[in-house]
């Protein structure tokens, strides 16, 4: 059986990451109504601008649906901004920003430096497949990196050499998942795989 596995559609790589999951054995569909998230078994929040998101999710009104979901145990994997949502604590937001929680961590918006900042890397991520032996190879675009983890949360991947070594750039918390950078523009479709596997063995 396929997974049904939404794309929050409001802002990011949405095409992007309904190609990954596709190609990992889910039907992916948009999200963008409450009726539309009610029929997902799992959620993919893409990167894009944290507080822009903040903002529509509440104007499409489904900040509060997508909140109760995740509470309730819906499987959800946040890249980069959407690493941001799905954490329980911000440094750098702005004033009045939300975020969805569900992730004990604290991350740092905006970590890495603005859009000229970017870089890539390669990292070992736990639970991707064969990354001990083939790296992944990671895009950075202002991203945040985790500043602090929780008792709840585990890290499952660390920038390993650089000025970032030892940042924590990807996390887990059991059917959630998160990452500072975005595998949906590599063509490398391993982080998107264990999610669907996540979803999978939730249903």
């Amino acid at each position: 059986m396929s997974p049904t596995i939404g794309v929050l559609a409001l802002q990011g790589d949405v095409r992007e990451h309904a190609r990954a999951l596709e190609e990992c054995g889910a039907d992916a569909v948009p999200v963008r109504r409450a009726s539309e998230l009610a029929a997902v078994d799992g959620l993919v929040i893409p990167g894009g601008e944290s507080t822009t998101i903040d903002k529509l999710l509440r104007a499409f009104d489904l900040f509060q649906p997508v909140q109760q979901r995740l509470r309730d145990g819906l499987p959800a994997y946040g890249s980069c901004a959407g690493m941001i949502l799905l954490a329980d604590r911000v440094l750098g937001g702005i004033e009045g920003q939300r975020t969805l929680g569900g992730l004990d961590i604290t991350v740092r918006r905006n970590a890495f430096g603005r859009q000229v900042d970017s870089f890539e890397t390669d990292l070992v991520i736990d639970g991707v497949e064969d990354s001990a032996a083939d790296p992944l190879h990671a895009v950075f675009i202002r991203a945040p990196w985790v500043e602090e983890v929780g008792e709840q949360a585990t890290v499952v991947g660390r920038v390993e050499s650089g000025p970032a070594a030892g940042r924590i750039v990807a996390v887990r918390q059991g059917p959630l998942l998160a990452t500072s950078f975005h595998p949906e523009v590599t063509g490398d479709t391993r982080v998107h795989r264990l999610f669907v596997q996540i979803v999978r063995d939730s249903l």
